[in-house]
């Protein structure tokens, strides 16, 4: 870990340290530099998604899940009614 000082402004720091949970400065600016890359890794992960379906490198309609899904009523197992899945006609 490297030491470094910097002069802070210090109602940003004030508003971080809240936003963030932390109780020190060190804490703070720790936790902001970690989240700030975050963010930054995963915007880049979004876009490179976005890139991916537009190319049509991904398929959404078969990850999506339907808007409006029929769930089964109670008692009511769906995999019973589906043939050959061990549901006998009497």
């Amino acid at each position: 870990m490297s030491r470094t000082v910097i002069d802070l402004d210090d109602e940003a720091l004030a508003e971080a340290a809240r936003l963030l949970g932390t109780t020190t400065k060190k804490e703070t600016v720790n936790a902001a530099l970690r989240e700030i890359a975050d963010r930054r890794r995963r915007a880049a992960a979004v876009e490179r998604m976005r890139r991916m379906v537009a190319e049509g490198e991904i398929d959404l309609s078969l990850i999506e899940e339907p808007a409006h899904p029929s769930p089964a009523g109670p008692g009511e197992n769906p995999d019973e009614s589906s043939p050959g899945l061990g549901h006998h006609a009497a």
